[in-house]
């Protein structure tokens, strides 16, 4: 197992090929899937012969960046996954941040430890300037997860979607979060547990 990054509860490690069954549990669920696809599910061809392959790609082009399965460090237990990577369109130094986690690990702060630390690591290791999020406008819960890992809302937009979604007329949301702002916010404030130290001031260190 290459595990990218731990935290207090959760270990995130690169995906395999056997993760196939999890991920079409995953879809499987439309309350899952509500504000991605309208609730239709992802079929196991498309995890097997798509998805996952995209998954492992970006291991291959980008040092630090992609899809990392997220596992629940006491039991093993996968719970979804994160992303954390360049968008084809974005300017040097910024990525976006995404999840997408099993209903029954909802409500437990999961989704926010594992943000947060995504966005630690970006910004002290791998010179991440800036990072994204988008969601639904009426994605409250979503919207919630972006706040508490310390982004604020930048605008709302209308996009396109190739599923009708209920909630989709009051279109879609973007949240940002800088380096500079993460460091003051950091300065002197403990980080949540499993974070590790605040980054120090100056260039950031890659590896």
């Amino acid at each position: 197992m290459q595990v990218f990054l731990e935290t207090q509860r959760l270990v995130l490690r690169r995906f395999t090929m056997a993760d196939a069954d999890d991920l079409v549990r995953l879809d499987a669920d439309p309350d899952v899937m509500r504000y991605v696809t309208g609730g239709v599910p992802t079929s196991r061809d498309q995890i097997e012969n798509d998805v996952l392959p995209a998954f492992l790609g970006y291991y291959q082009r980008y040092e630090g960046f992609g899809f990392w399965a997220a596992v629940e460090k006491t039991t093993g237990e996968f719970l979804g996954w994160f992303h954390f990577r360049p968008r084809p369109d974005a300017v040097p130094g910024q990525v976006e941040l995404g999840y997408r986690l099993r209903k029954s690990a909802w409500g437990k702060g999961y989704a926010t430890e594992g943000s947060r630390a995504l966005i630690c690591k970006g910004f002290a290791e791998f010179g991440v300037q800036r990072v994204v999020a988008e969601a639904m406008a009426v994605n409250m819960a979503s919207r919630r997860v972006m706040e508490k890992a310390g982004l604020k809302l930048v605008r709302t937009f209308y996009q396109p979607w190739p599923y009708p979604m209920e909630g989709d007329q009051f279109g879609d949301v973007e949240y940002a979060l800088d380096k500079a702002d993460w460091q003051h916010d950091q300065a002197g404030v403990r980080p949540p547990a499993g974070l590790g130290p605040p980054p120090r001031r100056g260039p950031p260190v890659l590896s």
